[in-house]
């Protein structure tokens, strides 16, 4: 039998617990906040909000499932969610899932915003479920330490590590350059610092349980499924919001990506 938890095990088990919790709400108020003032719109900001916590809970959900679990969510004010696992993927395979749920999963975030908008005819939630199909696809961007890394990075690991870690640099350099370019400077700090300390490493991750070749075709696939799936929900929110015009929507896109065409 498991030893019995004493009384003030509970209470502290009980207190971190609590503090978890509130910890969660201050961080995510405070990332609406910043949502809001980035945005200028609450129905903006908070649907944004609503879509990172959904993204996040499909991390958790695959965690908890592949056996990685307990696993919970973390807001961090001024960049956005952590789903945090309680232990390492048994292999590549899993650890390939697990990223990518949280885009696939993510996308069911703009069911309610669609629901509302065509209900309402207020085009400003048609517009967050836009960003929210955005904020999906952008995560699968294969630069570190995006949802994108974790699941391509194993497919071109399986060709050559050096391969794994050329792509990754190339493609982070690019975002980062990106980011400064389009006044993002935020999220370029933040990914610069971040494929600096993944690239820095003696390895990207174990050894262990690397993918097969049929593991990589299989992800590779899911990848493209996924990207297709966010990309695609992007464009029918901005054909909605605009009355299926193609030109408006397309303008639309390269505003946000800050292309100018």
């Amino acid at each position: 039998m498991p030893p019995a938890v004493s009384i003030h095990e509970l209470r502290a088990r009980e207190g971190r617990a609590k503090r978890g919790w509130i910890g969660l709400v201050l961080s995510t108020l405070l990332m609406v906040g910043f949502l809001w003032f980035l945005t200028q719109s609450w129905v903006i900001a908070v649907s944004l909000m609503f879509a990172l916590l959904v993204h996040e809970y499909g991390h958790v959900l695959a965690m908890n499932r592949l056996g990685m679990g307990p696993a919970r969510i973390y807001v961090i004010p001024f960049l956005g969610g952590l789903a945090k696992a309680t232990h390492e993927p048994k292999n590549e395979w899993i650890g390939v899932l697990v990223s990518l749920a949280g885009p696939a999963f993510g996308l069911l975030a703009m069911v309610p915003l669609v629901a509302i908008g065509l209900a309402t005819g207020d085009g400003q939630w048609m517009a967050a479920a836009f960003f929210v199909a955005m904020l999906n696809l952008i995560n699968l961007v294969p630069a570190p330490p995006l949802d994108g890394s974790k699941a391509l990075g194993p497919v071109l690991a399986r060709v050559h590590p050096q391969l794994e870690k050329l792509v990754l640099l190339v493609i982070g350099v690019a975002v980062v350059v990106w980011g400064i370019t389009t006044g993002r400077y935020i999220l370029a700090v933040f990914l610069g610092l971040a494929i600096w300390g993944h690239l820095s490493k003696g390895g990207l991750r174990s050894v262990t349980g690397p993918l097969s070749w049929k593991q990589a075709g299989l992800s590779l696939g899911l990848f493209v499924l996924t990207a297709v799936a966010c990309g695609g929900a992007a464009v029918a929110s901005l054909l909605a919001l605009n009355g299926g015009s193609g030109q408006a929507s397309v303008d639309m896109i390269a505003r946000y990506l800050g292309i100018a065409l």
